[in-house]
């Protein structure tokens, strides 16, 4: 099973975390065009904001396979009930490893987090993606046409939702 290494703010940055946070960056650096839009601020700047809402993820041989963070929460300081999910994971680790990660960090979502809706937006021409979130019980919600502007076109955003109530239903069959 997958490691989960959350990077969070610390007085001193520990080897551990460098070493999690170039990891980070690069495989960022790497796949940033399925996870941005022309808006983004730099990649340094896009991972930090994410702290301290973001995993790296190893295998069990301690071999760097990818991130996941979450970000644009709807709740107040006492209750979170939804955020926005984003992974990416090296070539390598794509297929059962990252279906294996994806149920072990919903659990960890809907359990440890207390959260009820956790959403997904996507580029639709990123079929792997999506693939990957409706073996998780996703549903598609909507596409968010002409949404915001990649590689200097307008571009849609597609919506996906998984449900706490829907999770744990299903969950119990699998």
């Amino acid at each position: 099973m997958a490691e989960f290494l959350q990077i969070s703010h610390k007085p001193s940055i520990s080897r551990t975390f460098l070493r999690s946070f170039i990891r980070i960056l690069n495989c960022f650096r790497k796949y940033s065009k399925y996870l941005c839009d022309d808006f983004a601020p730099d990649a340094y700047e896009f991972i930090i904001s994410k702290i301290p809402y973001l995993w790296a993820i190893y295998t069990e041989d301690d071999k760097f396979a990818g991130f996941v963070f979450l970000d644009n929460f709807v709740g107040n300081g006492q209750t979170v009930f939804s955020a926005e999910l984003t992974t990416c994971f090296e070539r390598e680790a794509w297929g059962n490893f990252t279906k294996n990660c994806a149920k072990f960090f919903l659990k960890k979502c809907f359990q440890e987090l207390g959260l009820h809706k956790i959403r997904a937006s996507i580029y639709p021409d990123n079929f792997r993606v999506s693939t990957l979130l409706k073996s998780a019980g996703f549903v598609y919600e909507a596409t968010l046409p002409q949404e915001t502007i990649r590689n200097g076109k307008v571009q849609d955003i597609d919506v996906y939702a998984l449900y706490k109530s829907y999770y744990y239903k299903n969950e119990v069959k699998n």
